[in-house]
Formats: C-alpha cells, structure tokens, sequence
C-alpha cells in the first residue's frame, strides 16, 4: 500500500499525486521508492497513455526532506552513493517512460523537485509557482538532477542558476524552457486536461516512438547515421499497424480508432 503517493485514474489516464503536504512533499527514501515503482508500474498498463505526477497541498515539491538530509549527513559514503544512485533510477524511470508525462506545478518547485519536473515531458506551472536550486548554498551540487535541467534550460541558464541558487519565478522558468507554459493557479487543471485531450488524438504507439526519436537524435551529430536511423525509423511507422490506420483515416477523413469515442466527435 503507498503511504507517500496516491493515484487517481481518469479515462486511460493517471495522476500521481505526491501525498506528504505536511512535508511540501519533500523527497524521502520511501517516496523516491514508491514513486520509482508506481511509474514502473504504469508504463506497463496498457489501459494507461499519459501520466500526471502533481503534488498535494501548497506546493508541488520542496527537495530534499530535512529527515533525509540529517541522515546523509551522518552516512557513509557508500550509503549516500547508495541514496543518489536511487534517486537517478527514479529520474531515468521517469524520463524514459513509454507513456507522455505531464509535470503540474505549483506552490514551489526547489531542488530535487526541478528533478521531478525536467524529466517529464511537459511541465506546467501555476504563474505564481517559485523556483531555486539550492544545493550549493548547502555546500553541495545538483548533481542526480543536472542531466534533465540542463536539457531543459542549457548550460548558459544552468550557469546562473546552479551557481547562485537564487530563487526564480514562473516566468522566467519559462523564458529559460524550465516549463512549456504558465497560468493562473486555479487554471492548472484546465491546462492539464486540454493537454491530455490532444495527448489522446495521437496514436499511442507513435507517441511511444516520437520519446524514443527525441531522445536518441538529441544525443548525435547530424551525420550520415542519424540519417539512416530515422529513415528506418519513419519506414518502420509507416508500415506499422498504428501508422497504416492513420494515413488510411487521413485519407477518409475519419477519426483514427486510437481516438475516444467524445473526440472524434
């Protein structure tokens, strides 16, 4: 049973909620733990074709919890590897998920929580949402978190904020590409939701690939490999059971039957 999340299903969707408020869902063992395991859990239900992660309470996540952190600092070295090396399965499970995953964020987003954030596919934030990170100012590094914000933002933002951990707000984590878009708070969920209605017109198995292609090209030259790898790529999804349907609903000008019933209407 989660005693940190809890989940709530919509048609083919799920929203996981971080579900310590009286903590700003700061990050502990267990929560990284069940977090890890539930997103595992829904990539493999076919039943399921976007996710949410959004956070109880006032804010969407604080970082680390001040329990954890008095126990790091009192660890071993090779029980802190231990605890980082958690906390990236659980951005990597997240960032490779099959499923579109969608960030909503509000209140604050600090440190491990921007973590959470940039290895989602989309990250939507509430106008008044505040954003740091913090970890030098405690004399360390946001090391597990670095390889999702910097695609994100870039070095050059990276440079200012990983260095001074200054505390931002939502628009400029949007100007830097920190999140897609902004709204007033209590337009969150509207956005959410009109996200996931275009999310459910795609094909699922071309939204699977089109993860897949962003993360492998984004990491090679444009050389005479990359070429033939997304080539062989589009040929395959063409000749595929989502594709031929696609291209055969274009061509009737149909809805496609990956498509809920109150959309193609």
């Amino acid at each position: 049973m989660l005693q940190t999340l809890e989940v709530a299903y919509g048609p083919q969707t799920a929203v996981i909620w971080l579900a310590r408020p009286e903590v700003r869902n700061a990050l502990d063992s267990r929560l990284i733990a069940e977090l890890t395991e539930t997103f595992m859990t829904l990539a493999d239900d076919s039943e399921i074709r976007a996710i949410v992660l959004a956070g109880h309470g006032k804010v969407f996540c604080a970082g680390a919890d001040l329990n954890a952190m008095r126990h790091s600092a009192q660890a071993s070295e090779a029980d802190n590897r231990a605890d980082a090396l958690a906390l990236a399965t659980l951005l990597h499970t997240i960032y490779t998920c099959p499923k579109p995953t969608i960030a909503r964020v509000h209140g604050a987003c600090m440190a491990g929580g921007l973590g959470l954030a940039t290895a989602c596919d989309i990250a939507i934030a509430g106008r008044d949402t505040r954003f740091a990170l913090t970890e030098t100012r405690l004399g360390l590094i946001p090391a597990m978190i670095s390889p999702y914000v910097l695609r994100a933002i870039g070095p050059r933002a990276a440079s200012r904020w990983f260095l001074t951990a200054e505390t931002f707000d939502a628009a400029e984590a949007w100007r830097i590409g920190l999140v897609h878009d902004i709204c007033e708070p209590e337009e969150l969920d509207a956005h959410v939701n009109a996200l996931l209605g275009k999310l459910m017109l795609a094909s699922p198995n071309a939204l699977k690939e089109s993860k897949r292609l962003i993360h492998d090209v984004s990491q090679h030259p444009i050389d005479d490999a990359i070429l033939e790898n997304t080539a062989t790529r589009l040929a395959a999804l063409r000749s595929s059971p989502d594709g031929q349907e696609g291209i055969s609903a274009f061509l009737e000008k149909r809805a496609p039957s990956w498509v809920p019933d109150q959309e193609a209407s």
